[in-house]
Parts: structure tokens; C-alpha cells; sequence
């Protein structure tokens, strides 16, 4: 589907009215983009079955086109032979989880975004240090797990602003907060700020948490949605940034906001007196749904997408090791 910055030469009363905008950024961030690489390039070079721990990211077509390929998506590591492959998702996975891996002679290879590698790194020097970590996130969500197992000893959850009151802490004069990668921005800060109110001498991180890819799509949906009649947001039910995508637009004066997992679950009731169409997608979304949505839109009518450019992103992260290691003895021996 074309996403020209021009519209049709001739449009009817009707199409003058209309407008589509597409964010950008959207779509895949360098730690989606690597994770899904690795799978691809495991199945490649091992074989299949690949087997993976949870979703490699949180999008099920990503998930059945890697299922095709030979992928077996897996709960835990129990349900992987003995001595077989197999890949951590993006969203990391704790240091219990890597000794399982190892009791069972498996072959590891971790897909876990640098971005939330870091995080892991800072909940160790926190606990080191011997503080209270707050870790800002969502229970049940794989990222917020595989931290807190970094250091459950000091690690407790706050799901927002209306847990603060309930938190209980060794030292008020020692305390750390961490968040999930995936996050609000907005809604984080508001949880940082009222455990201030609480604890003035909270410790931050050395770096913000969320994501560069999260922020950034959450600035591009707020500059294509403040007048939108509709915004619609591709991404799967179970991706944090993708409903966080939905709330952000709502909340800065969208007059409806949907999230889809692709064009076949739009409702055709949603377009019923709409003009402004924004478009836009979570970090684990591919760009031929986003252009199956375009296409939907087209064919009732509405002109070609007008692109917001909002941020420019180039960073890349190199593959896992373990993964590099292996292609390169395949290259080599392949001479």
C-alpha cells in the first residue's frame, strides 16, 4: 500500500474530507528486529525444531509465521528434550530460569533485548548495594519476572500510583525503583512521583527504563492523534506498548481508539462519520499489517497515508553471541 505524502488528483466532496495519518516511527525496534533474526537464523543453521521459550515478542502472526518455519513455542523449559535448542524471548528471563537451561543440557541462546538487559544489570548493582527495589510494571508480564528474579529478595512490584501506599520497605532512606521497558512514560513518571512523596531520598536509575522505541511511538501516536476521529493501532492483545499506544491516544484527545491485530478486525461501524484517520503500530508489529490496515482504509475511500515523521531511528543491536559464534564455525567451515 503506498504511503505517499501526496493524495489523489481528483477527489470526490466526500474523499476531500478524508485523511489518513501513518506515524514514524512504528513498528519493528531493534530488539524486536534482532530477536525474530535470531529464531530465523537458528532455524537456518540448526535446523528445525528450534524450540522457544514464550513468544520471541508479543505478536502472533510473528509467532505462526516462526511456528511454520519449525519454531516450537514452549511455556517452560521442561517441555524442551533434553539437550535440544532453544532461544529466550525479548523479555528476558531470570537467573533461575538459565540454571534450568543448564540441568537439562540445553542449548541456550538469549534473545533478551539489550535494552532490557540493562534493566537486569541495575536491579544486581541495586541489590548489591543491598536496596529496596520498587520495580514499576505489570504482573505476569514475562520482563517484570524475569527482573524481579534478578533479586527477589529485594524486589517488589508496584503496578501504579494506587500501590504506593501499601509498599513497606527495610530503609526509607534506601530505596531504588526500576520499571518495565514497555511502559507509559506519562503513567510511570506519575508512579515515580508519588513514591517520592513517600520516600524523598529515592534512589533513580542510572538511565531512564523505557525503552528509546516505546517513547518514541508513544511521541508519534500523541502527534497524530490529538485531532484524530479515529486512531487505529496494530499490535497483539498481550504487547504492553501496543494497548499502551491505545490509552496514550485516547488520553491526549483522540475521539476513539481501537487496537487490532490486523485489518480483518476492523470494525466497519468505527468509520461511520469519520474524516481523520491515524494509523500506527507496536515495536513487535510487522510492516505488511500496517499496510493490509492502509489498504482497508483505501478501499473505503480514504486517500493515500500522509507519513508524520516525529524521530528517525538507526540503531541496530548485533545478534547473541552464542549465534555469531556458531555462523561464523558454519562460514568457516563452509570455505
Amino acid at each position: 500500500m503506498s504511503t505517499n505524502l501526496g493524495v489523489p488528483a481528483v477527489l470526490s466532496p466526500d474523499e476531500a474530507d478524508k485523511a489518513v495519518r501513518l506515524a514514524a516511527p512504528r513498528g519493528y525496534c531493534a530488539g524486536v528486529d534482532r530477536a525474530v533474526i535470531t529464531v530465523e537464523k537458528a532455524l537456518d543453521l540448526y535446523g528445525a525444531p528450534v524450540y522457544v521459550r514464550k513468544q520471541i515478542v508479543h505478536n502472533k502472526h510473528v509467532v505462526s509465521n516462526l511456528e511454520e518455519r519449525g519454531a516450537i513455542f514452549v511455556e517452560e523449559l521442561d517441555e524442551v528434550p533434553e539437550g535440544a535448542t532453544v532461544v529466550f524471548s525479548a523479555h528476558g528471563v531470570s537467573p533461575e530460569v538459565h540454571r534450568q537451561a543448564e540441568t537439562r543440557s540445553l542449548k541456550t541462546i538469549d534473545a533478551t533485548c539489550p535494552l532490557v538487559t540493562k534493566v537486569h544489570h541495575e536491579a544486581k548493582r541495586f541489590a548489591a548495594d543491598d536496596y529496596d527495589i520498587l520495580l514499576i510494571g505489570h504482573e505476569g508480564h514475562e520482563e517484570v519476572e524475569g527482573t524481579a528474579g534478578e533479586a527477589p529478595d529485594h524486589i517488589q512490584l508496584v503496578q501504579g500510583p494506587e500501590d504506593v501506599a501499601n509498599i513497606v520497605v527495610r530503609d526509607p532512606s534506601r530505596v531504588s525503583w526500576l520499571s518495565q521497558t514497555t511502559l507509559s512514560v506519562d503513567e510511570t513518571l506519575e508512579t515515580v512521583a508519588a513514591i517520592r512523596e513517600r520516600f524523598p531520598e529515592l534512589l533513580d536509575p542510572p538511565s531512564d527504563d523505557i525503552c528509546y522505541a516505546t517513547q518514541n511511538r508513544q511521541l508519534a501516536v500523541k502527534e497524530i492523534a490529538h485531532d484524530a476521529d479515529l486512531v487505529i493501532v496494530v499490535g497483539s492483545g498481550n504487547s504492553s506498548n501496543s494497548v499502551r499506544l491505545v490509552e496514550v491516544a485516547l488520553e491526549v484527545g483522540a475521539k476513539a481508539s481501537y487496537r487490532v491485530d490486523d485489518a480483518s478486525e476492523i470494525d466497519e461501524a468505527w468509520l461511520e462519520g469519520v474524516s481523520k484517520v491515524s494509523v500506527t503500530s507496536g515495536a513487535s508489529v510487522p510492516e505488511e499489517l500496517v499496510d493490509g490496515v492502509l489498504s482497508f482504509l483505501a478501499e473505503r475511500g480514504y486517500p493515500d497515508a500522509q507519513a508524520v515523521h516525529t524521530a528517525e531511528e538507526s540503531l541496530i543491536f548485533a545478534l547473541p553471541p552464542e549465534l555469531r559464534r556458531d555462523l561464523r564455525a558454519a562460514q568457516q567451515a563452509g570455505k
